[in-house]
């Protein structure tokens, strides 16, 4: 702008110096022209005074160097000239000035001499012998007059030249000094020019506008950032060219960045093709999901487009870890695909055995074994059914059973009692060691705890071998180990035995009538009363189970 301001003062100023000189000579011309004439009349007198006075005798020994002198008769002669030669001189009759003064005393012209070859003034003036006398002078012309007064000029064009240059430059500053100076925080407040009073009226305008909006997006991203930051799941908001311009800590944990990535590439987070497929979807209005393994865990991923007047803007990137679920599911899965196998093998025996015996099949004298299998196999179905109905209990969380101080020492040593004769008929030594120690919890699921450790450290013990429970206070904490001398747990198998009917040998557990839940009973109950689970064991090296109870 000071740019345009200074070209434009001295653009103006040249042209006001080149018009004032322009005028400047066309004055001084017509002032130089009337004098020349005046001068030129006033000469035309005198000499026609000589000429009346002397007649041609006042030729003789006439030397004019400015003025050209011609006498003419009244037949239009030339009489005499003073630059030229008269004998060959045209008649003269006919000339303007000579016609002029002829018929009225005195006569006056200017026009281009074809004798002198230059423009030039003729004064005629009418003598008492009726000869006309003529005086004439070269006339300068604008050009002339010009270059007579180019210096001049020239001098006071570059002193204008400079001025004018100084003039623009400070003016220009001083006409953009203020606009630099403008305080658009305050517009209405700046002491400059009224012209820019409307101006800063709609900047302040559209300040209070701007200022309105920022202030409810600020509303909204703070309600936004509040929502969000509780969120467990995580959320990814991207404009259409899948640029970040929203995401919540959950995401930003999930794609290992921080809130540093607003305004960059999905793709720098995650190359996946196909979170670039899912994005697509919405990118084309669609609503799309997928499951998918993202550093080690399972994820869902929604993707859910983002409409503004009626074209897709954006898209919302919604995240879940869904793999405890789908671990659930799985489990569930194998849960009702294991209680089915389990529960059909003792139906598929009862109904066999006691078909046998419907059609008669059996000899009286195996009556009783057959029945004895009947009954066994309906013991197991109880058995099972009865584990399936605890551990149901307990993924419900079990609020129903009062809790109290109980002596785990003392449920232990009900617990070894009433095993007792089943290890002495597997050939196994159980014993107690330690003391009382306090928990406050369900009496029953305690119990339940005591009991399926021991009944399994007994099924899957070695003959001759033994079962040692220790119930103990380690420091503030009530613990209850369970040792054994038995076949024990290889290393892959130790982290899936508390799932329920998983079992390390199949065939084993099946011939001492295991259901495969007790220990899965145990790690319910146990995260009932928030204890930790302790596991060491090795094949063939027995195993040992600590559980520990938090302090009162």
């Amino acid at each position: 702008m000071t740019k345009s301001i200074f070209k434009s003062i001295c653009i103006v100023t040249f042209s006001v110096f080149f018009a004032s000189v322009i005028l400047f000579m066309g004055a001084l011309y017509t002032y130089f022209s009337n004098v020349q004439r005046t001068q030129l009349k006033m000469q035309t007198d005198l000499a026609a005074q000589g000429v009346n006075n002397e007649g041609d005798k006042y030729f003789d020994g006439l030397k004019v160097n400015d003025y050209r002198i011609t006498w003419i008769d009244s037949g239009g002669k030339v009489l005499y000239d003073s630059r030229s030669d008269y004998s060959e001189m045209e008649n003269h009759l006919e000339r303007e000035e000579i016609k002029e003064a002829f018929e009225t005393g005195f006569g006056e012209s200017a026009r281009f001499s074809a004798t002198m070859m230059e423009r030039s003034i003729y004064c005629a003036k009418l003598l008492p012998d009726n000869t006309v006398l003529r005086l004439s002078i070269a006339q300068n012309t604008l050009f002339t007059l010009l270059i007579g007064m180019l210096q001049p000029i020239c001098i006071i064009f570059v002193a204008a030249l400079a001025l004018a240059l100084i003039l623009a430059s400070r003016l220009s500053k001083g006409i953009v000094r203020p606009l630099n100076e403008l305080n658009l925080d305050e517009p209405l407040n700046n002491d400059v020019y009224d012209e820019l009073s409307p101006l800063l009226g709609r900047i302040a305008a559209q300040q209070r506008q701007i200022r309105d909006q920022m202030e409810e997006l600020s509303r909204k991203r703070s309600e936004f950032e509040a929502i969000t930051t509780g969120m467990a799941e995580g959320i990814v908001l991207l404009n259409d060219k899948r640029v970040i311009v929203g995401i919540n800590p959950a995401a930003a944990r999930l794609f290992g960045t921080d809130s540093s990535c607003v305004g960059k590439y999905l793709t720098l987070l995650n190359r996946s093709f196909e979170l670039q497929e899912l994005l697509q979807k919405a990118g084309d209005g669609k609503h799309a999901e997928m499951i998918m393994d993202l550093n080690g865990s399972l994820y869902q991923f929604d993707a859910s487009p983002i409409f503004s007047d009626g074209f897709v803007s954006g898209a919302a990137l919604l995240t879940r870890d869904v793999t405890e679920k789908e671990k659930a599911e799985q489990i569930r899965r194998e849960f009702t695909a294991n209680v089915s196998h389990e529960l059909k093998t003792p139906l598929q025996a009862i109904s066999g055995s006691a078909e046998l015996m419907v059609n008669g099949m059996v000899k009286k004298e195996d009556i009783p074994e057959f029945s004895r299998r009947i009954y066994a196999e309906a013991q197991r179905m109880i058995s099972l059914v009865e584990d399936i109905i605890k551990l149901s209990h307990l993924d419900e969380g079990a609020n129903d059973m009062k809790r109290e101080n109980t002596d785990l020492y003392a449920l232990g040593a009900e617990v070894v009692r009433s095993l007792r004769p089943q290890a002495e008929a597997a050939g196994v030594k159980i014993s107690l060691n330690g003391g009382t120690a306090m928990v406050y919890g369900v009496k029953q699921l305690l119990h339940g705890i005591i009991y399926n450790l021991c009944d399994n450290a007994i099924k899957y013990n070695r003959r001759d071998g033994s079962v040692t429970v220790t119930i103990q206070n380690e420091g503030n904490s009530p613990t209850l180990t369970v040792a054994d001398t038995g076949i024990g747990i290889p290393p892959e198998h130790q982290e899936r035995v508390f799932e329920r009917f998983y079992r390390v040998d199949k065939s084993h557990s099946k011939e001492i009538g295991g259901t495969g839940l007790g220990l899965s009973i145990v790690k319910h109950a146990a995260k009932l009363h928030n204890a930790k689970i302790e596991l060491n064991s090795a094949a063939g090296g027995g195993t040992t189970i600590k559980v520990s109870f938090p302090g009162a």
